[in-house]
């Protein structure tokens, strides 16, 4: 049986779709090469060249390099293999364009400078495990090597924010300013100052878990006083501060009696720290969590209501 005819280049420019230059390009690189030469000295090319050639036209539109398209027909690696290796690389691509759109809209909405621009961007790239380091940094650095309130320290692990890849504009600049935060020295010292206050609490007997039904209360209540315009230094006040102070010692098992009230506006002045509320902020809304309402007002009068109650 006759061997099939020899293609010349330019049926070989039909049957694929290719132009003669492209085909030229391909044979001179030794990816898809001329079979055989005419005696005037132009390239043919056997049947199979056509499907060769419509391969590799296929790699290269999904930009794969001509590095790769010559290893997968000389058979080095399977199209399924470079499809797989492809479409990872692909997914990094796309969340590099994300988190870019992410950083350009923020910067739209928000009017901010090319100084902003520049800290947002650093402060977002890199892999999710790169990110959280900052947060496992300042964890570390606040809570290391003390027995502070281990009910605190799982909290602030398990809630943790991740940046989405494709974060809306009030999330990456959450991010910016959580990390910013946690990165600063003077807060670190004081989440610090906080702990180690928590280890003497817990070596010397006493209960240092969240209590958030306590925490409830006093907002409940605090918040009604502040929003019913009641003074701190006022008899309802103090009927508030004594309905609270009864509820803290029987959390606490401890008398109700002026010590008490005492020590309850130390532990308010040791977490009192608005940046820790903000904190707090600030991790819901890269969460995509609605935010906490800012709780300083609410500490601020419960400590004035305190230190009256405490005075009188």
């Amino acid at each position: 049986m006759d061997d099939p005819p020899l293609l010349p280049i330019g049926e070989l420019a039909r049957r694929t779709g290719l132009t003669v230059k492209a085909i030229r390009f391909y044979a001179d690189r030794g990816i898809v090469p001329a079979s055989a030469h005419s005696p005037a000295g132009h390239r043919l090319y056997d049947p199979d060249a056509a499907a060769r050639l419509r391969l590799v036209r296929s790699l290269r539109s999904l930009d794969i390099d001509l590095v790769t398209v010559r290893a997968v027909l000389a058979r080095e690696m399977s199209v399924a293999e470079v499809a797989a290796v492809h479409a990872a690389a692909l997914d990094t691509q796309i969340r590099t364009l994300r988190l870019n759109r992410a950083v350009l809209r923020a910067v739209a909405a928000h009017g901010s400078n090319a100084e902003e621009m520049e800290i947002m961007h650093e402060l977002a790239r890199g892999s999710q495990a790169e990110r959280r380091r900052h947060l496992d940094d300042f964890i570390g650095s606040a809570f290391g090597g003390v027995d502070a309130n281990p009910a605190l320290v799982e909290l602030l692990r398990a809630t943790m924010p991740e940046l989405p890849d494709d974060p809306a504009p009030e999330q990456l600049r959450a991010w910016a300013e959580l990390v910013e935060l946690v990165r600063g020295a003077d807060f670190r010292a004081a989440v610090r100052r906080m702990a180690e206050y928590q280890a003497a609490e817990r070596a010397a007997g006493d209960d240092t878990g969240l209590h958030g039904e306590l925490s409830a209360a006093v907002t409940e209540k605090v918040g009604a006083a502040l929003a019913a315009g009641v003074a701190p230094d006022s008899a309802e006040a103090a009927a508030i501060v004594g309905e609270l102070a009864t509820r803290y010692a029987g959390t606490f098992s401890r008398a109700d009696d002026a010590a008490l009230r005492g020590w309850m506006l130390e532990r308010l002045a040791v977490a009192n720290d608005p940046r820790t509320i903000r904190y707090w902020q600030l991790v819901e809304i890269v969460n995509g969590l609605p935010p906490m309402p800012d709780l300083a007002p609410v500490f601020a009068w419960f400590a004035a209501a305190l230190r009256s109650s405490v005075a009188g």
